[in-house]
C-alpha cells in the first residue's frame, strides 16, 4: 500500500520530526561517481544527516547493508548489472524499515509509479534544488511519501483511470491479455486502424509508453482478474 503524499497543512511535520532525532544515516547509490560525490557533498552540509557511504551499484549496497545500516538510501534507477528496482526489492526484503528515495533523471509516470510499487517511499528528480533532497529525506523519515513537484505532475495522468472511455477500457483489457491489434479488431469488429488509435490514446492518458507498461497497469488495477478495481 502506497503511503499518502505529504499534505500541505502538515508541511512542517517533517521539519519538526527532524529537529527531535539523531542524525539520519544516508547511503547514496549511483553508478556515476561524480553524481554520488556531489550528492554526498550536499548532504554533508546538513548537521542532522550523516552520509555513511556512496556505492556504484545495487549489489554493492546490498552487500554493505548489514554493516552500514542506513536509515535512508538515495537510489538511482538505471545502473548496469542490477536495476534500481531490483535492488529496491532486495534491500527492503533484508531491511523492511529501510526508507528508499529514488533519485532519477526520468520523470515519466511509468517510471515513477513502478518505483513506488516496488516499495520506494519517494521519488526525486536529479535536477531539484538542494533543499528539496533534504525535505524528501525528512518526509520519508517521518513516515510520509514524498514526490517532488515534477514527479507529482507526471504521475497524475496514470492514476486517473476514469479518463478512459468504456471502449478504451475494453481495448486495454484485450491488449493486456497479449492480443495483437489485429486480434482486438476481429474480437470487437472494428478496424485495425481504430484499435491503433485507441491504443495510442490509452497510452497518452495513462502516461505509459510501452505494451508491458499497459499490462502492468492492468494487473495492478485488477483488470486482468475481472475485479474492475480502478475503473
Amino acid at each position: 500500500m502506497t503511503l499518502p503524499p505529504i499534505p500541505p497543512d502538515h508541511a512542517n511535520d517533517a521539519q519538526t520530526f527532524a529537529a527531535r532525532r539523531a542524525p539520519v544515516r544516508v547511503a547514496v547509490v549511483d553508478d556515476h561517481p561524480m553524481v554520488a560525490e556531489g550528492i554526498e557533498a550536499i548532504l554533508d552540509s546538513f548537521p542532522d544527516i550523516e552520509v555513511v557511504g556512496t556505492y556504484g551499484s545495487g549489489p554493492e549496497i546490498i552487500e554493505a547493508l548489514p554493516s552500514v545500516q542506513p536509515d535512508v538510501i538515495l537510489l538511482d534507477l538505471n545502473m548496469p548489472g542490477m536495476s534500481g528496482l531490483t535492488a529496491c526489492e532486495i534491500l527492503l526484503e533484508n531491511a523492511p524499515d529501510l526508507k528508499i528515495l529514488i533519485l532519477s533523471m526520468h520523470d515519466s509516470a511509468e517510471y515513477i509509479s513502478t518505483a513506488l510499487d516496488h516499495g520506494a517511499q519517494g521519488y526525486v528528480l536529479k535536477d531539484v534544488p538542494t533543499d528539496e533532497i533534504k525535505r524528501a529525506i525528512d518526509a520519508v523519515m517521518a513516515g510520509l511519501r514524498y514526490l517532488c513537484t515534477g514527479a507529482q505532475g507526471s504521475l497524475a495522468p496514470q492514476r486517473t483511470p476514469s479518463h478512459l472511455t468504456n471502449r478504451e477500457q475494453t481495448i486495454l483489457l484485450q491488449l493486456a491479455q497479449g492480443k495483437s491489434n489485429k486480434d482486438v479488431a476481429l474480437a470487437l469488429d472494428i478496424s485495425v486502424r481504430t484499435v491503433e488509435t485507441h491504443r495510442k490514446n490509452i497510452k497518452t492518458k495513462l502516461g505509459i509508453s510501452s505494451t508491458a507498461g499497459l499490462t502492468r497497469y492492468a494487473m495492478e488495477h485488477g483488470v486482468l482478474q475481472g475485479t474492475g478495481r480502478g475503473f
